[in-house]
């Protein structure tokens, strides 16, 4: 098993107009490398919880551990180790250009001459961005703030790269290409990746592990097979169940099993191989 850094037992939040968040029942946990996705409908506590993860919050009960630290006491201590995406990416976004703003996070720790720029350099080149680095953010479209975000928290190759609802709002060809950067940033640099979603067809592309948030806390830790296949919890928790989920569910009743197919291609396969014996 790959090391545990990032941890949060029975977490309770209270905010100043009283409203009590509570993310207890399940623990949640992160292991190095692990791409974890929060799978909740809106006001189920998905951000609440990413914002202890950043120290932005403290909680009034509970533990919150990330790479060994409590992050609202201590998060000077995991700064450069730790790259956070917002839901809205232009509210994150606060250099006068492009690279600049990319600069920002490693120039306000210290590096700065030919270090500084070969690291935005680089990053830039891999995120696809370059050619926009003199421009001015604010006249950016959705898709390419989110990628100026997503640079300037990879720009100093975090462990953890921490995602609130990162495909929201972006068109197809935005969110496949967002999708595949965040996969290689895994794949390439171990980076453990945690983000939130509501939407259930994010899941199979992004997650080795999910975690299902009710109005009432976490309630189903599994894998995705698994995860998706549990259309009592979901819709307990406010979520659509697959369509492929609920084809296979009417395939079974009518007398055809298909198992769980994850993707249009699994479910092909299996409709294939029952149907026609192929």
């Amino acid at each position: 098993m790959m090391e545990e850094i990032v941890s949060v037992r029975c977490l309770k939040h209270m905010y100043p107009d009283r409203t009590e968040v509570s993310l207890c029942g399940l623990d949640f946990s992160a292991r190095r490398a692990e791409k974890v996705v929060i799978l909740g409908a809106n006001g189920s506590g998905k951000t609440t919880l990413l914002m202890h993860l950043t120290g932005l919050l403290r909680p009034v009960k509970g533990e919150v551990r990330v790479l060994g630290v409590d992050p609202s006491r201590e998060f000077g201590k995991i700064r450069s180790r730790v790259g956070v995406v917002l839901q809205n990416a232009g509210e994150q976004i606060v250099g006068p250009t492009v690279w600049d703003d990319v600069a920002f996070g490693p120039r306000n720790s210290g590096v700065n001459g030919s270090r500084l720029e070969e690291m935005v350099e680089s990053i830039m080149r891999e995120v696809g961005i370059s050619s926009i680095g003199k421009k001015v953010p604010h006249y950016l479209s959705g898709g390419e703030k989110k990628k100026v975000a997503l640079a300037g928290a990879m720009v100093s190759r975090p462990e953890v790269l921490i995602l609130d609802e990162p495909f929201d709002g972006l068109d197809a060809r935005s969110q496949s290409e967002i999708m595949d950067l965040i996969n290689r940033f895994n794949r390439e640099f171990g980076t453990a990746l945690i983000m939130t979603t509501h939407d259930v067809d994010i899941v199979p592309l992004m997650a080795d592990t999910v975690y299902v948030l009710s109005m009432g806390g976490i309630v189903l830790r599994a894998g995705p097979r698994e995860a998706l296949s549990s259309s009592d919890v979901l819709r307990e928790a406010n979520l659509r169940p697959p369509v492929l989920v609920e084809l296979a569910r009417e395939m079974e009743k009518a007398g055809v099993g298909i198992g769980v197919p994850l993707t249009v291609g699994e479910a092909r396969d299996a409709i294939l191989r029952a149907v026609i014996g192929e």
